[in-house]
């Protein structure tokens, strides 16, 4: 048996393949190419087959084929050797790299290397099992340690032959877990330990993994899990501190080898062959390169006799070996170092580090590496003082130093010695923190792209997006390392200032085309909604997009600015647990199909006006398109356009389908609710009936279809009969979807229309809600962001429907939390969509329907004369009606008696509908009247709904002269009427001469004269008279239907009929004969639109006049209107939903039911008759024709809004919303509509100004205390500053803190919530207690430990500082930190190293010969200045000093400084003169 290795090799290309006789047999679908088959390797002498073969990596990550041959109890090992040539990776094997090792079991695992990858594969070791029992971890062909199983594994009290436990074999291995099979059938999951648990060892362990040469690291691992004190190893529940302990004994040890190697001599000499191979130069140079594979330095492999000579030379090349591992190693650890550094939150680690560091350097000589060090952290000034021998004269890299010069001098001048070599290297996990920092750097400041690779030499991700400048490419660098705002708090204040810099020049006007994580990096959430939103609309979104998000977010801020998305999209409506409306016979559920019962049987017999009904409002099928039989592309436009029009109709059906099938079936609750489907799809009968579907690049379907899905499910649920005691609350659940959609939400509507939302609990009610809430946060899109939307809508509707006149308290709050003029002041702000306030205030009155609460009242007529404050302006008519239809609700019909004592709410509504000399009651500006008109007078008309008022509709008057023609909106005139009709309840008739008893004579007489003879009149004026005539006959006709609304009244019928044929005749002559002398060519004068409205509100009443008697003749005339095309009328949405809901009338209940006159009735009719009609099913009322949107001004963060060619699915506006966002402390347009007025600063330097601010307490000035807390909550909700706004207004805090803290701490405040820059409180504080607490330490009389590593910081702010004052960054309105504070903090800090005698003396000593002062309190203190003067004024290290005064005191010349400059370039002028002072001047 014989095994190989095979390398499988592209050899042609798809080019010769197509040539090849192979051709013609490869499927055309299939990509063909060729392949060879090369072996590499070949091994004889097994008998069987391999049982187990797995892939591992060698010491020096080359990958290793493993094949475990179980019969001869070996593992065989095949190494890989790979070469590159001509961008092609070759694979190879020699000869003498195949070994095996003697095992029973083995597999692979994942263990010293863990963080590691060899390509896509991880960094792979051996777990093998001798026949001796014993557990072995190898590393390619070195073995690193044994394993044992844990004591308590092992019966203690058994029988004899249960105590010899043994492993028997491996199996399931999975990274560093491994099953461990025993003797007695026990298997036992068995986890290898791999990292330590100390962050800061595993770090090292890491970098030394990523940084030393495979033979150096394996030597290393060896004595980390072989001989070392790794304990840890062995114990699960080893301590942090333990493991760092392990890891820094190893290192220690290597240093005493390294250490003691000279001072060790064999006193013999060894005279066999083999001893003086060991000892000859070729073994030097093997084990210098193979160490760990040659025979371990451990072995004492001398004799007794060993001649001195070839004992040097072994100990020389040991202490060469242990010498260069300790330099790799203190480059790796020094990277380490660096990286921790830049980390605010491993202050602790570094102090660990740091230790063994200089002791790392103490034992190689390194001066400089250990003067950096005690630099950092002077208290070790006393331990180490400085290197007595120097063996070198490199100089330590300096992360710090790096990111100064390049803010200082560009990218390009940045010395490349100062980045460790690790932070270069791809790949590297151990230093990408500080990997990431310094690409960021590099890219600000002016380095090139060279593919993945910086100029600077690090790699860089970028996300994609376009940039015009270095902050902006600077942002998608971020972007694209996933490096958000929860990092850069991490970072030390200067380092973060140049990145926060670029943040806030990108913020004001980013690029439209970056990704939404950039928009949340830059706080600009109005940007990363209307992203997502467009995103969702385009294109499934990527599951992982939301935790980026969240990466990108600070954890504090998630709850207050929630920008999460979902993990799909789909094009198609998901109907939850809705049962699919295909029958099995194939037919087609429309909802209708138990219309035919007995019931119907007897009232219709053979006619067939209900199958005519059902086929009119079936919505389940395609609908016919009359084409021609070839179509031409024309025609096929035409299809198009045909079948938009059809849609128009089919979204319109399930209003009249709803009324049709009321209450005509029952339901076992055991059973979910059937919904028909809602097809807009076309047939063509011409062409064998194919399908057409609307063009989804034309029109947004989806969006067209969210409102009429809720209808739909509306009318499902509608046909429910009545279920004798209470329904279910497990039924309703039960159809409850896992995501809110627009069907469930109808069906609650439906469900609480007809009672049965009671059973449901106020935690299922809230859990609705929550639901809807968190769909919210993952939901952007247009499409189902209706979909939530009508959720609420439906639960507050339905519920209200339910609870109707109860006052229900716990109802009553659900609908407060929508209605954002009833918030506390206290209650966040927040945004919530116009619609569901509007819901919530019609729900409200349903609630409170007939109550009289006089609070309720009052808050609702505030609700009408209200200021937008929703999300859409154009809504607010709406929202003001809906609070004028929940007033009439409250007060429905109770007239005198309960508003006796309320003139004054009478008068606030006529004045919202006469509007003369109104102002709001909120903020005195004028009320717009057509926005407060409509609800006012529909309140009024419910208020004194049949109490015969003549006080209220005489204030009601329809206008009877010139001026006033003019002045009242003829659609306001409609409503008017409509109002005293419903006031004046006993006086309406079903005559003629009732309606033009309704036309005051100036109306009358103005349309008399119309038709071939005009006479002289005005053409403004007899417009004025048409469009009042027409409204005052569409008002009367619709009083009708109301008074006579269910009665089947004959009178009321033939006037309708007549009217409707009228306005029918008007619009395009149907009809020759007509009865009534009516005026003639109105269409003249009136737009066909206004014609076409009061012709479908005619018929609507004529049908609430038949409701339920299915009259023939009105229904010919319904067949008739629903047949027109957009040629005979204008058909829209509007119009078409009016004859659909028509028909439903006109057969309600299946022709079973009719309407009822009560009060609540009454209203509830003219809720469904307001003369308004749609069109289109998410009808806004006005409709942008721009090509771009664009928000500005000083008071909003600007944005550019690229709009889309009309009807496209992914125009911005198909969502309804424009996402902006206020800059803090800016008043609103409405509140400030001329900008002479900022509400923060004129309330800030109120509150800030105040004089005794600073012994503000309790009893004097608490107001002024709780002001500024108040004050900053109000304009701001970052909790950072709230928090600290309120320590600041703390009687506590100003007692513990002096004046100046205190007055600064507020100036800060002040800064951050006016900029709205709230990151910056963490900058200011920390650079000014930084120097405060420098001041302390220097007028201490003892000494405080602790590092210097702040002034490297404070170093980076003003070279920022710097290079926005010099140009080098882009600042249009200056830096984001007061220059002026930086300015202050630098000449503070010069202040306090005015060099005392004391203090000179160490300067001088340190110059010379490097000494630091020695130990003692004094001392102390002074070396900690000393490290401050050194980093502050960029003096290098002594052996630096040293090297520069040898090359200038040779020189003849009066003065050294300008020759120091020349070779210190980066040393402060006041430092290069001190050097001269104490180092030139008594040679001079």
């Amino acid at each position: 048996m014989q095994h190989s290795v095979w390398v499988v090799e592209v050899v042609s290309s798809d080019l010769e393949v197509a040539t090849s006789k192979l051709f013609d047999r490869v499927p055309a679908e299939v990509l063909p190419k060729q392949f060879s088959f090369r072996r590499i390797w070949q091994g004889k002498g097994a008998q069987t087959a391999a049982s187990k073969v797995f892939m591992a990596t060698d010491n020096d990550a080359a990958p290793i084929i493993c094949l475990f041959i179980q019969e001869q109890k070996k593992l065989l090992s095949v190494r890989l050797q790979s070469l590159e040539l001509n961008n092609e990776i070759l694979f190879d094997i020699k000869p003498d790299m195949s070994w095996s090792i003697s095992a029973i079991a083995a597999a692979p695992v994942i263990v010293t290397r863990p963080g590691v990858k060899v390509g896509l594969l991880p960094f792979g070791d051996i777990i093998a099992l001798t026949a001796e029992n014993t557990l072995l971890l190898y590393s390619g062909k070195q073995c690193l340690c044994r394993y044992m199983l844990p004591p308590f594994l092992k019966p203690l009290e058994i029988a004899p032959a249960l105590q010899d436990l043994k492993i028997v074999g491996l199996a399931d291995a999975v990274e560093g877990r491994v099953n461990v099979i025993a003797n007695n059938g026990e298997i036992f999951r068995c986890t290898l330990r791999r990292t330590p648990s100390s962050s800061l060892a595993n770090d090292c362990i890491t970098a030394m993994a990523e940084g030393l040469t495979p033979s150096f690291y394996n030597h290393f691992v060896i004595r980390l899990w072989g001989d070392g004190d790794s304990a840890y190893l062995a114990d699960a529940d080893s301590s942090v501190d333990s493991e760092w302990e392990s890891f820094r004994s190893v290192i220690l040890q290597m240093c005493g080898k390294s250490r003691h190697s000279t001072d060790r001599v064999s006193d013999s000499l060894s005279r066999s062959s083999w001893e003086f191979l060991v000892n000859s130069n070729f073994h030097k140079n093997y084990s210098k390169s193979n160490f760990i594979i040659g025979i371990s330095p451990r072995t004492p492999v001398m004799g007794s006799d060993s001649p001195k000579l070839y004992a040097d030379g072994g100990q020389n090349t040991e202490k060469s070996f242990y010498f260069e591992l300790l330099t790799e190693t203190l480059d790796s650890l020094h990277a380490v170092y660096e990286n921790l550094k830049l980390n605010i939150l491993r202050k602790r680690d570094l102090g660990h580090l740091v230790v063994l560091l200089c002791d790392v350097s103490g034992f190689l000589g390194e001066e400089s590496y250990m003067d950096h060090y005690i630099r950092d952290f002077p208290g070790l000034s006393k331990k180490f003082g400085t290197c007595r021998a120097s063996f070198s004269y490199k100089t330590p890299p300096s992360l710090f130093r790096w990111l100064e010069y390049c803010l200082q001098h560009g990218c390009g001048s940045a010395g490349m010695c100062d980045l460790p070599p690790l932070i270069q290297k791809d790949g590297s996990s151990a230093v990408s923190w500080a990997r990431k920092i310094v690409s960021f750097y590099s890219v600000l400041c002016g380095a090139e792209q060279l593919g993945k690779e910086l100029s600077s030499g690090v790699y860089c991700k970028i996300a994609t997006g376009s940039f015009s400048t270095k902050e902006e490419l600077t942002v998608l660098a971020m972007v694209g390392e996933s490096f958000g705002l929860q990092q850069l708090d991490l970072l030390p204040p200067g380092v973060s200032l140049p990145l926060r810099h670029a943040l806030d020049t990108c913020r004001e006007a980013p690029p439209t085309d970056w990704p939404a994580a950039a928009y949340i990096l830059l706080g600009r959430e109005d940007l990363t909604l209307s992203c997502l939103a467009h995103s969702s609309n385009s294109k499934e979104l990527e599951p992982h997009t939301s935790m980026g998000l969240i990466s990108m977010s600070t954890p504090y801020m998630l709850h207050v600015d929630p920008v999460t998305i979902p993990s799909s999209i789909s094009e198609t409506t998901e109907y939850a647990k809705l049962e699919d409306t295909d029958s099995a016979d194939g037919s087609i559920v429309d909802g209708m199909e138990h219309i035919f019962n007995a019931s119907t049987q007897l009232r219709y017999g053979r006619d067939l006006r209900l199958n005519e009904v059902r086929r009119l409002l079936c919505s389940a099928r395609p609908v016919a398109i009359q084409t021609p039989v070839n179509p031409t592309a024309s025609d096929q436009d035409l299809q198009q356009a045909q079948l938009w029009q059809l849609a128009q109709r089919t979204t319109s059906l399930p209003v009249g389908r709803g009324a049709f099938t009321l209450a005509t079936t029952s339901t076992l609750l055991t059973e979910a609710i059937t919904v028909p489907k809602l097809i807009l799809a076309g047939r063509l009968p011409a062409q064998q009936n194919a399908t057409v579907n609307l063009d989804p690049n034309i029109r947004n379907i989806q969006e067209l279809k969210s409102w009429p899905e809720f209808h739909n499910a509306v009318a499902a649920g509608l046909r429910l009969a009545p279920i004798q005691g209470k329904m279910s609350r497990t039924w309703i659940m039960y159809n409850k979807p896992e995501e809110p959609n627009a069907i469930h939400a109808g069906l609650l509507f439906a469900l609480g229309l007809h009672g049965h939302l009671r059973v449901l609990t106020i935690a299922d009610v809230y859990t609705y809600l929550q639901q809807v809430s968190d769909f919210n946060k993952l939901v952007l899109s247009s499409v189902l962001k209706l979909e939530h939307e009508s959720t609420t809508v439906g639960l507050m509707l339905g519920l209200a429907a339910s609870y109707r006149g109860s006052m229900e308290p716990a109802i009553s709050k659900s609908l407060y939390v929508h209605i954002l003029a009833r918030h506390p002041s206290s209650y966040p702000e927040f945004e919530l969509p116009t619609l569901l306030q509007s819901a919530a205030l019609m729900s409200l009155g349903l609630l409170y329907e007939g109550s009289a609460h006089p609070q309720t009242m009052q808050i609702l007529l505030g609700e009408i004369g209200r200021r937008s404050g929703g999300d859409n302006v154009l809504e607010r008519e709406g929202y003001a009606v809906a609070a004028g239809f929940s007033l009439g609700l409250v007060a429905l019909g109770r007239g005198e008696d309960v508003l006796g004592s309320m003139d004054t709410l009478v008068d606030r509504l006529i004045q919202y509908v006469n509007g003369k000399e109104l102002h709001n009651m909120m903020d005195g500006t004028p009320v717009n009247v057509d926005v407060t008109a409509p609800g006012a007078i529909i309140a009024l008309a419910l208020m004194y709904l049949k109490t015969e008022s003549e006080v209220v509709v005489s204030r009601l008057s329809i206008p009877h002269t010139h001026f006033d023609l003019q002045y009242v909106r003829p659609d306001f005139i409609l409503l008017r009427v409509i109002a005293r009709n419903l006031i004046m309840w006993s006086r309406v008739h079903p005559t003629e001469d009732w309606i033009q008893s309704q036309i005051p004579e100036i109306v009358q007489n103005g349309v008399k004269c119309f038709g071939d003879e005009m006479g002289d009149s005005d053409e403004m004026d007899s417009e004025a008279f048409v469009q009042a005539y027409v409204n005052i006959v569409a008002g009367a006709c619709v009083s009708l239907g109301l008074r006579f609304a269910g009665t089947r009244d004959g009178n009321a019928q033939e006037l309708l009929y007549s009217y409707a044929v009228y306005f029918l005749n008007e619009i395009k002559p149907v009809s020759a004969t007509s009865k009534h002398t009516l005026p003639k060519g109105l269409s003249r004068f009136v737009d066909r639109g206004t014609l076409e409205t009061c012709l479908h509100l005619v018929v609507l009443s004529l049908s609430v006049v038949m409701a339920g008697s299915g009259d023939l003749q009105t229904f010919r005339l319904l067949r008739f209107l629903r047949s027109r095309n957009s040629a005979d009328g204008s058909v829209n949405y509007g119009t078409q939903m009016a004859v659909s809901l028509a028909i439903g009338f006109l057969f309600l209940g299946g022709g079973m039911r009719t309407f009822s006159t009560s009060k609540s009735s009454i209203a509830t009719l003219l809720i469904t008759l307001y003369p308004r009609l749609p069109t289109g099913p998410n009808d806004n009322r006005c409709h942008l024709q721009l090509k771009a949107l664009r928000v500005c001004g000083p008071r909003y963060w600007p944005q550019v809004t690229e709009l889309n060619p009309e009807g496209d699915k992914n125009d911005p506006f198909n969502s309804g919303v424009i996402y902006v966002k206020r800059k803090v402390g800016a008043c609103s347009y409405v509140d400030d509509p001329i900008g002479c007025q900022s509400l923060l600063s004129r309330a800030m330097h109120k509150v800030f100004g105040t004089p005794n601010l600073r012994a503000s307490t309790p009893s004097n000035s608490s107001s002024c205390a709780v002001t500024v807390d108040q004050l900053v909550s109000t304009f701001s909700s970052d909790p950072s500053l709230i928090a600290f706004a309120q320590l600041c207004s703390d009687p506590s805090w100003n007692s513990k803190s002096d004046a100046d803290f205190q007055e600064f701490c507020l100036q800060v405040l002040f800064e951050c919530v006016s900029k709205d820059r709230p990151a910056l409180l963490q900058v200011y504080l920390s650079l000014y207690t930084t120097v405060g607490s420098m001041a302390d330490r220097v007028t201490s009389e003892t000494s405080f430990p602790g590092d210097s590593l702040f002034l490297s910081s404070l170093k980076l702010a003003l070279a920022y500082n710097e290079a926005i004052l010099n140009g080098r960054l882009a600042a249009i309105r200056g830096g984001i930190i007061q220059s002026t504070f930086l300015c202050s903090l630098q000449k503070r800090v010069e202040e306090l190293l005015n060099c005392s005698p004391a203090f000179r003396n160490s300067l001088c000593n340190y110059l010379k010969s490097g000494q630091w002062p020695a130990e003692g309190s004094q001392e102390g203190k002074l070396s900690v200045i000393l490290s401050w003067y050194l980093q502050w004024y960029g003096v290098p290290a002594p052996s630096v000093i040293k090297a520069a005064v040898e090359k200038i005191k040779p020189i003849p010349t009066s003065s050294s400084v300008p020759f120091l400059h020349l070779l210190l370039p980066r040393t402060h002028t006041r430092a290069v003169k001190e050097m001269h002072n104490f180092l030139f001047s008594s040679s001079i």
